[in-house]
C-alpha cells in the first residue's frame, strides 16, 4: 500500500495535485468531507467560519490528531492519498496507523496567489476581504500546517501556470508509485 498525505496553505492548488493522482489510480480521501459530514450532521452551516471554527474547537477538546483519527475508516485501497492534512498530530495518527512508510506532499504558492485564486473559485468559504483571509491562514497555521509543510517529503511550488505544475506534480506521484524515494 502507498499512502500519501497532501498539505498546503488554502489556494495552493491541492485540487489540481489530486486530479493528476486521480488520473493516475489513487484514491483519494478529504479529510475536509470528514469535517464538512460532521458539520452538516449537527447543521452547523457552510461558511468558512462555521466549518473551520467547528473543526477548531473539536481539535481542541478531542486533540490535534481528530480528524486524521475520525478520516481513517475511509482510507481503503492500494494507493490512497489523503487531502487536508493540517498538522504534526493528524501526520502522527496516519503514521501510527498506516505506517512509518506514509509520505507528505506540499503544494506551496504565495499569499497573494492563493487569495486571488481563493477568490475566483467563487466558493461559499472564499474569504471576502484579505482581512478574512489572514484570519483562516492564521487559524490554519496556529494547527501546526507550517510544520507539516516545511518537514514534507516532496514539496511543489505552484506560483506559475497549470500546465507545469500539473506535469511537476505527476513527475512527484509517478516516483512515489514507482518506489522511488527521491525526485531531483
Amino acid at each position: 500500500m502507498k499512502v500519501l498525505c497532501l498539505t498546503g496553505m488554502p489556494g495552493c492548488g491541492k485540487e489540481e495535485l489530486i486530479r493528476v493522482a486521480q488520473e493516475l489510480g489513487f484514491s483519494v480521501v478529504r479529510m475536509g468531507d470528514t469535517v464538512r459530514e460532521e458539520a452538516a450532521r449537527r447543521m452547523l452551516g457552510t461558511s468558512d467560519e462555521a466549518i473551520g471554527g467547528f473543526a477548531h474547537r473539536e481539535r481542541e477538546a478531542h486533540g490535534y490528531g481528530v480528524w486524521a483519527e475520525r478520516t481513517l475508516p475511509r482510507v481503503v485501497g492500494e494507493h490512497i492519498l489523503i487531502d487536508g492534512l493540517r498538522g504534526s498530530a493528524e501526520l502522527e495518527a496516519f503514521r501510527k496507523a498506516l505506517g512509518e512508510s506514509l509520505q507528505v506532499v506540499a503544494v506551496h504558492a504565495s499569499p497573494r496567489v492563493r487569495f486571488a485564486r481563493l477568490r475566483a473559485r467563487n466558493r461559499s468559504d472564499a474569504p471576502a476581504s484579505w482581512e478574512e483571509f489572514l484570519v483562516r491562514d492564521r487559524r490554519e497555521l496556529a494547527w501546526g500546517l507550517g510544520d507539516v509543510i516545511a518537514t514534507a517529503d516532496f514539496l511543489i511550488v505552484n506560483e506559475g501556470d497549470l500546465g507545469s505544475f500539473r506535469a511537476r506534480a505527476r513527475e512527484v506521484l509517478e516516483s512515489v508509485l514507482g518506489g522511488s524515494s527521491h525526485v531531483p
